[in-house]
C-alpha cells in the first residue's frame, strides 16, 4: 500500500504563509527513485521528517496540475521519458518547491519502467 505525507518542511511552510511570514514557494519538480521498499518489496513507512528521497534517480518538471475536491486537492504532473529510467524500479516520489525543499514525500510498490515507455505520475497534496 502506498504511504504519503506532506514533509515537516511543508508544514512549516504552510504555516508561515498562512501567518503572512512568507509567501509559499512554487511546487516544480517531482523526484523518483529506487529506495521506498523494503527488502520484501513492501512500501516503508513514511514519517514526514524526510528531507529527500532515500535514493533519487531523477528529478523531472511539473508539467501540469488540477484542482479538485473543493480546491482543497492539487495533483501535479510530470513525466518520464522513453529513454529515461530503463529497467529501474521506481518506488518512492517527492514534490520539491522551487527553492529546493521536499514538501511532500511517498513510497509505493515497484513501478518497473521498460525502455519503450514513457511513464506519467500524478502525486496529489492534499
Amino acid at each position: 500500500m502506498a504511504k504519503g505525507v506532506i514533509t515537516l518542511k511543508g508544514r512549516e511552510k504552510l504555516c508561515k504563509a498562512h501567518a503572512g511570514a512568507m509567501v509559499l514557494p512554487i511546487i516544480s519538480q517531482m523526484a523518483f527513485g529506487d529506495g521506498g521498499v523494503d527488502q520484501n518489496g513492501t512500501p516503508l513507512e513514511t514519517t514526514g521528517n524526510e528531507v529527500q528521497l532515500r535514493s533519487e534517480l531523477l528529478r523531472k518538471a511539473i508539467i501540469g496540475y488540477a484542482f479538485e475536491a473543493e480546491n482543497t486537492t492539487c495533483t501535479y504532473t510530470a513525466r518520464i521519458d522513453k529513454a529515461e529510467l530503463a529497467d529501474m524500479a521506481i518506488s518512492e516520489m517527492g514534490l520539491f518547491d522551487t527553492e529546493g525543499d521536499m514538501v511532500a514525500y511517498k513510497t509505493f510498490a515497484e513501478k518497473i519502467k521498460d525502455d519503450d515507455m514513457e511513464f506519467v505520475f500524478n502525486m496529489k497534496e492534499i
